[in-house]
């Protein structure tokens, strides 16, 4: 059993944001149905590393799960059978830009006309309102927009990438999958969909912690601060000597008491000395300074043994060959193995854990309109005769 058995999903999504959603609620059991052009399929198909079943790396993962179903749109043929397929499923993810779908006939209202009950994902760079609902745009872009970039980097440096550049693909496939659960909530209760409106930007604006209103209290803009952060110190990155990286965050008094037990240097967390945050915070380089010499005289494993033991709370700065080196990584599943078309193949796990309707990774990505057949005769009843014109004809 699985939390969303008998919830079946249109995945019209391409690259990654909406897709991923599908994704995630195809992990639980719901039924993903994958549509993709018939010539080329979804573009995530070439984004990544090639591989030599002809779909890259990152297919292969995020595809988990899908039937791929192949459909040309352009053809009003296709788009009467994506009708159809609208009328027997419970949700619709699109991330086109804002009008695609109006442009085919399929706005939201048009779709709650061919099935009231069912649920419009629709993600977009700048969501389906505003004056820049009609620009394109990518997680890079949103970051930027966001607000995030400009945070990444040293404080002389430029703004980097903060981290993976599909983050906020990630990030809005999730609040997309957040969205998607409490409208199945709601349709309980009224019997009815609803459309649910993302921009990928507003996810990652979402998690800048206190930036919005700080600026609106006292008009303070966060500047690039490089591995450190703000109200809080030591709460950075710290190389130790041989050459690993630790992250340390102490982020009250309590913390810093710790941290400066396991220095061998408790004097510092005296009153006078850098024990008030307040203190530390005006001191900011100072107390810096110290722990990085620390860290800087012990091995990683030596700092990460001494932090462990006072409670201070501390980490390495993974590699991903440490991550799959990693016991808390095995114990947890975070990294499993799956058969795939290129053999096995190493993928992240499946989240959350669910201690009675856990989710599960059946089949990485397939082949392109590899379920096309089944589906249409599964769902729309259609005959070998019919299917094998449509496909004469370049419809699937």
């Amino acid at each position: 059993m699985h939390a969303l058995d008998g919830v079946r999903v249109l995945d019209l999504g391409t690259y990654l944001a909406g897709p991923f959603c599908a994704t995630v609620l195809g992990e639980f059991g719901a039924e993903i149905i994958k549509v993709e052009r018939p010539s080329s399929g979804d573009n995530l198909r070439r984004f990544g590393s090639d591989t030599e079943c002809g779909d890259t790396l990152v297919w292969l993962s995020e595809g988990r799960n899908k039937r791929s179903v192949t459909l040309n749109l352009a053809d009003p043929r296709g788009r009467e059978l994506l009708r159809e397929l609208i009328r027997v499923c419970d949700v619709v993810v699109e991330n086109f830009r804002p009008g695609v779908m109006e442009r085919w006939g399929l706005g939201f209202e048009q779709i709650q006309e061919l099935n009231e009950r069912a649920i419009m994902l629709r993600v977009s760079a700048y969501g389906q309102q505003g004056p820049y609902r009609d620009r394109p745009g990518f997680a890079r872009v949103a970051h930027g927009f966001s607000g995030l970039a400009y945070l990444a980097g040293e404080p002389d440096g430029p703004p980097v990438t903060p981290g993976s550049t599909s983050l906020a693909d990630y990030m809005t496939g999730l609040y997309g999958v957040v969205g998607v659960l409490l409208a199945l909530r709601a349709r309980e209760s009224t019997g009815r969909g609803q459309c649910v409106d993302l921009a990928l930007y507003e996810s990652v604006f979402r998690a800048l912690d206190e930036l919005a209103p700080a600026y609106q209290r006292t008009g303070y803009v966060r500047e690039r601060m490089g591995a450190d952060t703000v109200n809080v110190v030591p709460h950075s990155h710290y190389r130790a000597a041989d050459g690993g990286w630790i992250a340390i965050a102490c982020s009250n008094d309590d913390m810093f008491a710790r941290l400066a037990e396991a220095m061998g240097r408790p004097e510092l967390a005296d009153a006078e000395r850098f024990g008030p945050k307040a203190a530390r915070l005006a001191q900011r380089d100072e107390v810096n300074d110290l722990v990085g010499a620390w860290v800087g005289g012990l091995t990683r494993d030596e700092v990460l043994e001494r932090c462990h033991r006072s409670e201070v709370p501390a980490g390495p700065l993974n590699s991903i060959a440490d991550i799959f080196d990693d016991p808390q990584y095995r114990a947890r599943g975070t990294l499993v193995t799956v058969d795939s078309r290129i053999g096995p193949l190493t993928v992240p796990g499946v989240l959350p854990t669910l201690s009675e309707t856990p989710g599960e990774i059946r089949w990485l990505g397939g082949e392109l309109g590899a379920h096309t057949t089944a589906v249409l005769a599964e769902l729309l009843h259609l005959d070998a005769e019919k299917i094998g014109a449509l496909r004469a004809d370049g419809v699937i």
